[in-house]
């Protein structure tokens, strides 16, 4: 990600990005305003390998007037740029009474434009999406975020800067009040920088202990398609402003102050967790229909807490963990750690998911893991020992006690 920071800012340099001002109306009044510089990376197939491009969000952006909307007591309002040949940006927003958040980022881009993705293997128009992306604001303030961040979507990276953005606006100017992001949060605090002369990792600290368990769901329509309970557990690797050293951190995912969200498709699921803003966590899920098997194919993580001198982001689409069948169940009661990238790993604890075929609000029967099943065998094993050696020593016990009774033998 920091050469994306980099390249931002050559472009930055350059003139290449400029902030774009997007505003949605309805009527004379306005409900959500933005002005942002964005820049997109995005990998592509071309011939026999993969490309990947730099695309900024151009000073010709436009507002699709039949996309956008202010929303309804059922539909959530939409904000939708579009730019060149069939290119568009799109952001969500959501909002509890209290504060408001963007709950889906969607970048749509146009393989078949041959001057941005020159030889391309395919045509198609490619969607992708990300929830919970934790920028959120309090109602009827600006939510602003000056630092360059990222936000990874699948075989993108969407990266903001400069960026105020309001929705569910009372007027038809940004408040003046402003949500300051985390990133300008710690910027501003950062003590003076001196050399970094250290980019050892420390050691491990010491664990915070079992995280306790959540609840989490996501719905579809109105009915539960996701079901969730596990313990979370991040292992992170960061630069610490505060050290000035690359830390490792261990925390606990707090299900008192997370919120979940996310969608259910055909062969596809995902679950977005976010705590407070700082923290926001999605696991996507991926169904083979013709084996009727499922896995956790994909894990991102995007945080900024106030000891980082940046966001911190990761994210891998090609896992393969908690493996199970359509209709069933995923359990997993013991420890696990999953491998994400060398920086962050997640730890969970006494976990059950299912993703696929919910039908009652309820988990299906569950398929163990191995380390379950592992642990279960142990004891089995133990006691098949210790039984084994009751058995030898009272077979041993009788042929003492026969041969006691044999007497003198005939010389």
């Amino acid at each position: 990600m920091k050469v994306v920071a980099f390249v931002v800012a050559w472009f930055a340099v350059l003139g290449y990005i400029q902030a774009v001002t997007l505003e949605v109306n309805k009527g004379n009044s306005t409900c959500i305003k933005a002005k942002l510089s964005a820049l997109f990376s995005i990998s592509y197939k071309a011939s026999n390998t993969t490309r990947t491009v730099q695309v900024p969000l151009p000073n010709s952006t436009t507002v699709d007037k039949g996309s956008s909307s202010c929303g309804t007591n059922s539909s959530s309002p939409w904000l939708v740029a579009v730019f060149g040949p069939g290119h568009a940006l799109g952001l969500s927003f959501s909002t509890n009474g209290s504060q408001y958040s963007v709950a889906n980022l969607t970048l749509k881009y146009n393989l078949s434009d041959t001057s941005t993705f020159p030889e391309a293997n395919s045509s198609d128009v490619v969607t992708v999406v990300s929830s919970s992306v934790g920028i959120w604001a309090t109602v009827n303030t600006t939510y602003r975020c000056l630092t360059t961040t990222n936000f990874p979507l699948g075989g993108a990276t969407v990266t903001f800067s400069d960026m105020r953005l309001e929705a569910y606006m009372p007027g038809n100017d940004l408040s003046p009040t402003e949500s300051v992001c985390m990133a300008d949060k710690a910027s501003t605090a950062a003590p003076p920088t001196t050399a970094r002369t250290t980019t050892t990792a420390a050691p491990s600290p010491t664990p915070p202990g079992t995280p306790e368990r959540g609840n989490y769901s996501v719905k579809n329509n109105g009915t539960i398609c996701l079901l969730a309970q596990m313990g979370l557990q991040l292992n992170v690797s960061y630069f610490s402003q505060l050290q000035n050293k690359t830390v490792r951190d261990v925390v606990n995912l707090n299900p008192n102050l997370t919120t979940s969200s996310g969608s259910c498709e055909a062969s596809s699921a995902t679950l977005a967790l976010s705590q407070e803003g700082t923290t926001t966590l999605n696991f996507n899920f991926t169904l083979n229909s013709t084996s009727n098997k499922y896995h956790l194919s994909g894990i991102t993580l995007f945080t900024n807490w106030s000891d980082m001198t940046g966001p911190f982001s990761a994210s891998n689409t090609s896992l393969n963990y908690m493996r199970s069948t359509l209709g069933r169940s995923y359990m997993c009661n013991a420890e696990q750690t999953l491998d994400v990238v060398p920086a962050f790993s997640l730890n969970t604890f006494r976990l059950q998911v299912q993703p696929f075929g919910v039908t009652t609000n309820q988990f299906a029967t569950a398929e163990e893991c191995q380390l379950d099943q592992d642990q279960m065998l142990i004891p089995i094993i133990v006691g098949a020992a210790l039984a084994g050696l009751v058995l030898i020593v009272l077979i041993a016990y009788l042929i003492g006690r026969k041969r006691s009774h044999a007497g003198y033998q005939t010389i």
